[in-house]
């Protein structure tokens, strides 16, 4: 299997963390040399391991933005 390279190249912030000292993190990173995507995923404190996650282009980001945000609507108005 190919080594993956990954450069986090911003950390928006912590949306979570577990025992251990992993913590579910927004960034923003470079896999394999790529154009940056943002990313949401579980990181080893020291950014060395990760677990599964999910890349989203800005344009995708902003369409579950706008999900996020009618479902949350949605929740308030019940």
């Amino acid at each position: 299997m190919p080594d993956i390279t990954h450069d986090i190249q911003k950390n928006y912030g912590i949306l979570s963390e577990e025992r251990g000292g992993w913590k579910k993190e927004l960034n923003l990173v470079s896999w394999n040399g790529r154009s940056p995507k943002l990313d949401i995923r579980d990181w080893a404190p020291d950014h060395e391991k990760m677990g599964k996650g999910i890349t989203l282009s800005k344009e995708e980001a902003a369409k579950l933005l706008e999900l996020l945000v009618a479902i949350l609507e949605e929740d308030k108005r019940e």
